[in-house]
């Protein structure tokens, strides 16, 4: 039996090492080995000869932990025979495929490495290459998929693929969910890159797995959102994905940084969302993603297939279609133009810019190069030129028809109208009566009132932002480009737009005007002062600058009704940026909407008076209201804490002082109705933010008053009242995130500023240390109450530095590695912090507690000594150091920092511990004994056979190692103190004791 085996086993090891040269000798092999297994069933024990001798000839395979190209061959020859199934030999075949399977099993659970990694690889093959009719037992795979479910979290990240790899196949059953579920869990904590792509690619088509894959088209692997976008397109058609996630996946292909993740992306939306789901037609693409919402995803995918040549334009198609004078169907067509959809309005407004732009270039190309070639490109530039011609309407009036038909449609037509009326912007102005019969058109479409709806009480709401021209940026966009388009000449645009202004601001100075008459009239004058280089442009207008403010900003600023002075407002804002030198009485009105004003106009001062404090400086604006505090070089060094009751009459206020008291202010943190997330607070933070981060261009603002702004800054984000202000928090996250690098490359005007920066760097990384470290409690908000992310900064920082102490106190995991480091990171930020002397209890405080910090910390000789010095400057500051806090003055202090009362404080002088009695021995000498001794005796070494210990005996003699050596080491330490002052050298470092 033995002698058989053996001879086996030589024969398929042959066959293995003629598998390993060439894949091409696989098939052939396989019928040998197969021929060789049949043979060896037919002896008095069937199959069991063989399956010896075939476990012993590819034992070596899972010795070998490399991926080479011979061994790979080896494995894909093995997984082939093993799934191979012979009908002559069915009962042969899947006897020794669940004998195979069991013994790959338990090299999959072995200890070794590559044992693991080989038999989940094979076993991966095996599964992948199996026939559906396979016969194996389902008791054996479930111990397979129980096994590969194990393997997926090993630590080994090819072991965790091809598990992966090998649950795939069993994923799409429905009894095995839980198989879809490890796959989720994982792919959120997986940190190999391979692993999340084996993931992805295996995760099955379902709304529970669709979210994942989405997610995946932002993973930081270019593989892995490749791979995303590969399952995208052959698991999920089109209509079984939300429009949501139909644009959120092509908008974060078409702009993916790898050129291989956008081919990805295109061949998806080509081939499968376009060809199959679409039948080649893009307006029935565009419906499947709701352009109305998306514009700008619907403009880039179009954008993305005509540069890519996907779409051909038929002859037939022009929007000159839509001129039907033989309208059958009488709904939807009005006089002799049919109406649009709002997505045949996007295509053509895509397609015709296209064309534009692309005749442009040409023609550039034309005008840059010579003979043939310049013929070339200038003949492809008429033929553009000829194409576009053809596309767009025939004459102006039959623009200015097509856009009325659609303007007077109602609403729903809102989108398409503003689609066509950009169609202007590519007309020909030069003849005059074209330019006559545009000119009428954009006058009438200034004219045009804001559009608006009546309440069940008969009050008129207007609809759209309130603050455009026709309630919506972008059609006041579309207005502006094509009257800048037909009123091209010098000054023209101005006049003509002035000439509407003025007429619209007539019922507004004689008072007979309603709210809506005076929004439109100031969402126009907004329109007008955002497209002008300055004033002069003004001048000599129908309506001129001094006029426009006295006789229309400021009086809308003042009027009762709180949608036209928040319209006001902004003009008041643009307007001021326009001026040389802010007017006193602009900035005065603005000031006053910022006190006394709603909530919404409250918003829109708070903009305003940032934008006048970045363009003119805080002097600037302070001297148009008679503020100058004439400080030499304007450096302004501090900010005063204003009495809110005091605002309104007391005008000597800085401009910088009055929105930094804004921050504090009760009410800033309620959120407008004219924008969502939007409130005082936000609004302050990110202007102080910008100025913080751009601080160079702002040479006005003095920088001995940013470690105030930054601390306000702090208190912002970490505040109560602004945690429901995502788009704040977000903000204040980046700046968080870059300022402290920018601001510690300038050079500071004071030592203060430098620490201060120093300590806010430390602080925000400790507070990122704390988030990961309770990342479990986090999740499960079992989160404990010793620091609270609402820290009371108005207490100093003495505040913070009694926070981090009792965190120290009350942190259960001090002997975790994790925990030692957090302990270690939150004392050396204490030992930052500077306490004022008029805060005695907390120094007593403070003091109280730095000895559980020193003793928490002992292993960290430099870090005791900084908690020494800063124990010696609190005693310093102490008015009476041997006293110390009562009882009802600690429970008073603990609970206004929101802290437990149950700390121990003990104001002792911290002493540090007594070294142990010293041995004169110095390290040098007992060190270069052990040397010594350990040459002498290497040649009775080697005469010895050398047996290997066991674990437990290296563990041992280990643990006796390290144990020695400590003693040694606190015994010796005046020794070897003294030794290293004479040779340099130090027992710490020495080769004995580090290992």
């Amino acid at each position: 039996m033995a002698e058989e085996e053996r001879r086996l086993a030589g024969e398929i090891g042959r066959v293995l090492d003629e598998c390993r040269l060439s894949h091409a000798v696989h098939p052939r092999k396989l019928k040998e080995l197969s021929a060789l297994r049949s043979a060896s069933a037919a002896d008095a024990h069937p199959g069991l000869c063989f399956f010896a001798a075939f476990t012993r000839a590819v034992t070596p395979l899972f010795d070998f932990p490399r991926r080479t190209v011979s061994s790979e061959r080896a494995v894909r020859f093995v997984s082939a025979f093993a799934a191979r199934r012979d009908e002559k030999d069915a009962v042969v075949c899947d006897a020794f495929l669940e004998e195979f399977l069991r013994f790959l099993l338990v090299a999959a659970a072995a200890a070794h490495r590559p044992a693991r990694f080989r038999a989940c690889q094979i076993i991966s093959e095996i599964i992948m290459r199996l026939p559906d009719d396979a016969e194996v037992s389902d008791e054996l795979w479930d111990e397979v998929i129980d096994s590969m479910k194990q393997r997926v979290g090993d630590k080994v990240p090819a072991v965790r693929a091809f598990a992966v790899r090998a649950l795939s196949r069993f994923v799409n059953d429905g009894d095995d969910s839980d198989i879809t579920n490890l796959f989720l869990q994982t792919l959120c904590q997986e940190q190999n890159t391979e692993v999340r792509k084996t993931i992805v690619l295996s995760l099955p088509p379902s709304n529970m797995t669709s979210e994942a894959i989405v997610g995946s088209t932002l993973d930081v692997s270019e593989s892995v959102r490749k791979a995303a976008y590969l399952v995208l397109a052959s698991k999920f058609p089109l209509h079984s994905l939300s429009i949501k996630h139909r644009t959120i996946i092509l908008q974060r292909g078409l702009s993916d940084r790898s050129s291989s993740v956008r081919k990805e992306c295109m061949k998806m939306l080509k081939d499968e969302w376009l060809a199959k789901c679409c039948s080649g037609d893009l307006i029935a693409l565009m419906r499947f993603l709701d352009v109305e919402t998306y514009e700008s995803v619907g403009e880039a995918i179009m954008e993305a297939l005509f540069k890519d040549g996907t779409i051909i334009l038929k002859e037939y198609q022009s929007p000159r279609q839509f001129f039907a004078s033989n309208c059958e169907n009488t709904e939807g067509c009005t006089s002799n133009i049919q109406l649009m959809e709002a997505e045949a309005a996007l295509y053509w407004k895509i397609l015709c810019r296209h064309l534009q732009s692309e005749a442009e270039a040409k023609g550039n190309d034309a005008a840059t190069t010579t003979g043939t070639e310049a013929a070339i490109y200038a003949s492809e530039a008429s033929d553009k030129n000829d194409l576009l011609d053809e596309i767009l309407p025939a004459t102006v009036s039959d623009f200015v028809s097509l856009v009325k038909v659609h303007l007077s449609a109602g609403p729903n037509y809102c989108f398409t109208s503003r689609q066509l009326l950009l169609f202007g912007a590519m007309l020909d102005y030069s003849d005059v009566a074209n330019r006559k019969v545009a000119s009428e058109f954009v006058n009438e479409l200034l004219l045009r009132p804001l559009e608006h709806e009546v309440d069940d009480d008969g009050n008129k709401i207007v609809i759209g932002d309130g603050i455009s021209l026709g309630g919506d940026r972008e059609w006041a966009r579309a207005i502006l480009e094509l009257a800048k388009k037909v009123h091209a000449s010098m000054g023209e645009f101005e006049a003509v737009v002035t000439s509407v202004i003025k007429e619209l601001a007539q019922p507004c100075r004689e008072r007979t005007a309603d709210f809506m008459q005076w929004m439109h009239c100031l969402a126009l004058t907004g329109l007008l002062l955002e497209n002008i280089p300055s004033l002069w442009s003004l001048q000599g207008k129908a309506i001129e600058p001094s006029e426009l403010l006295h006789s229309l900003l400021l009086p809308g600023a003042k009027h009762s009704h709180i949608d036209v002075q928040r319209v006001a407002t902004r003009c008041l804002s643009l307007f001021g940026i326009l001026e040389r030198r802010p007017t006193g009485e602009l900035v005065s009105q603005l000031r006053q909407s910022f006190i006394d004003g709603a909530t919404s106009v409250r918003i829109m001062a708070s903009k305003s008076l940032i934008d006048l404090l970045t363009w003119h400086g805080p002097q600037e604006v302070d001297k148009a209201i008679g503020i100058d505090f004439k400080q030499p070089n304007n450096e302004k060094e501090g900010l005063v804490s204003i009495n809110s009751s005091n605002l309104r009459d007391d005008e000597s206020i800085g401009l910088l002082d009055l929105l930094y008291n804004g921050l504090n202010s009760d009410d800033s943190g309620e959120v407008g109705d004219a924008a969502d997330d939007e409130s005082v607070h936000s609004i302050l933070g990110e202007g102080f933010a910008k100025i913080l981060l751009l601080s160079e261009n702002y040479p006005s603002i003095s920088t001995c008053l940013s470690p105030l702004i930054l601390h306000k800054l702090i208190n912002l984000y970490f505040c109560d009242e602004t945690k429901e202000l995502q788009r704040l928090k977000q903000c204040l996250s980046i700046f968080f995130e870059h300022y402290p690098a920018l601001s510690c490359t300038h050079k500071a005007s004071n030592g203060y500023y430098e620490v201060y920066l120093y300590f806010f760097y430390s602080y925000h990384a400790i507070l990122v240390a704390w988030c990961l470290w309770k990342e479990d409690e986090l999740i499960s908000g079992n989160l404990s109450s010793s620091v609270q992310t609402s820290d009371d900064f108005d207490s100093g920082e003495e505040g913070i530095a009694i926070r981090i102490a009792a965190e120290v106190a009350g942190c259960p995991e001090k002997k975790t590695s994790a925990g030692k480091s957090y302990i270690l990171a939150l004392c050396r930020i204490a030992a930052s912090i500077n306490f004022r002397p008029s805060e005695q209890h907390a120094i007593k405080c403070m003091r109280g507690l730095l000895n559980g910090m020193i003793t928490s910390v002992t292993r960290d000789k430099e870090l005791v000594k900084e908690l020494n010095l800063m124990a010696a400057r609190l005693r310093s500051l102490d008015e009476h150091p041997d006293e110390g806090l009562s009882e009802d003055q600690s429970t008073a202090l603990f609970g206004k920092l929101g802290l437990e009362g149950n700390l121990n404080i003990d104001t002792s002088t911290v002493i540090p511990p007594t070294p142990a009695p010293q041995s004169g021995r110095t390290a040098t000498t007992r060190r270069r004994r052990v040397r010594r001794e350990v040459s002498s005796s290497d040649d009775d070494a080697q005469s010895v056979p050398l047996v290997p210990m066991t674990p437990s005996q290296t563990n041992v003699r280990s643990h006796r190692t390290s144990k020695t050596a400590a003693m040694s080491k606190i015994t010796n330490k005046t020794a070897v103190e003294s030794s290293d002052d004479e040779d340099g050298e130090s027992d710490v470092t020495s080769d004995e004791f580090s290992e």
